[in-house]
């Protein structure tokens, strides 16, 4: 188990990938900021993030899409279930509406909707998923990017035990 930085900095390779792993399904992600061990600070972690975010291509981004559940699904587990936690509280209806929100997204992209749950509710959710449905495919890939960046950072400060 992770305790801080100075954990994870320590960790054997082998284990180092696997907590990492728990941020972000990304293979390229997580050899990328593995190999920039050690740290010396988490901010300096979170560049190393942002970095190898930025570089991931089209397949290493479906291979993180594959981590994460569909917003709003009511079996969420571990870090999405906190994530998600605006989502759990909203009505049926709410919850109804973002689940065909997801579909739809799906059909258009071909991939789960991906955005920065924490601190969201159902509805803002899917307004930000409304907004998305406009993108290019393209366009799209830049957001979802930028989503997992920031997703990505937060289960960071997690793991390491700094704020989120």
């Amino acid at each position: 188990m992770v305790t801080g930085m100075d954990d994870l900095n320590s960790l054997p390779a082998s284990a180092a990938r696997q907590a990492l792993a728990a941020c972000c399904s990304s293979q390229a992600w997580v050899a990328a900021v593995e190999a920039g061990r050690p740290y010396a600070s988490i901010g300096d972690l979170l560049a190393a993030s942002d970095a190898a975010v930025a570089a991931l291509g089209e397949a290493d981004l479906r291979e993180a899409l594959d981590g994460h559940p569909r917003l709003g699904e009511r079996q969420v587990t571990g870090w999405s279930s906190q994530e998600q936690a605006g989502v759990s509280g909203d009505d049926a209806q709410a919850r109804a509406a973002l689940a065909d929100g997801n579909a739809e997204y799906e059909q258009r992209f071909g991939h789960v909707y991906l955005a920065c749950a924490t601190g969201r509710s159902a509805a803002g959710l899917l307004a930000f998923l409304r907004e998305r449905l406009a993108n290019d495919p393209e366009t799209e890939w830049r957001v979802v990017a930028a989503e997992l960046a920031k997703i990505s950072r937060l289960r960071l400060r997690r793991l390491t035990g700094g704020a989120a």
